[in-house]
């Protein structure tokens, strides 16, 4: 199994202003060095690589929507991310546990493989004797 390590891009978050709204911000070209992508949904997927066109998206009809629909909704994000945060718990114990099984399960299946392997033996050795006293 190879395994292939992949640098990710980071997400535009908005700062947030003065009378706690969140307001639009153009990054240090530092942030751009793996790209950046807005979860605007104007360009879905779309990664920013530069500034000057990052700073052109920020002004785009859609992005402004997007800025202006998560102020109205401030208050659903956050009980939707203290949603998220049970939903993530509850999962993190959920795969603790199926873990915890799978290993269980590899440990029964590497003994009765051993134990089929030992019967295998055995088998092999008894029906490979030969009574010499009636042997013509």
């Amino acid at each position: 199994m190879e395994l292939t390590l992949t640098i990710e891009s980071d997400i535009y978050e908005p700062n947030i202003g003065d009378n706690n709204d969140y307001v639009d911000y153009l990054p240090p070209s530092s942030k751009f060095k793996n790209g950046i992508r807005c979860p605007c949904g104007a360009r879905k997927d779309h990664v920013f690589d530069s500034r000057s066109c990052f700073a052109i998206h920020i002004k785009t009809k859609t992005h402004q929507k997007w800025l202006s629909d998560i102020n109205l909704n401030k208050l659903n994000y956050y009980s939707d991310c203290e949603k998220l945060k049970e939903v993530v718990d509850s999962q993190k114990i959920i795969i603790a546990k199926l873990e915890k099984q799978i290993n269980t399960h590899k440990q029964t299946i590497v003994m009765l493989a051993q134990q089929i392997t030992s019967k295998e033996f055995e088998n092999s050795i008894s029906t490979s004797t030969v009574d010499l006293l009636t042997f013509d």
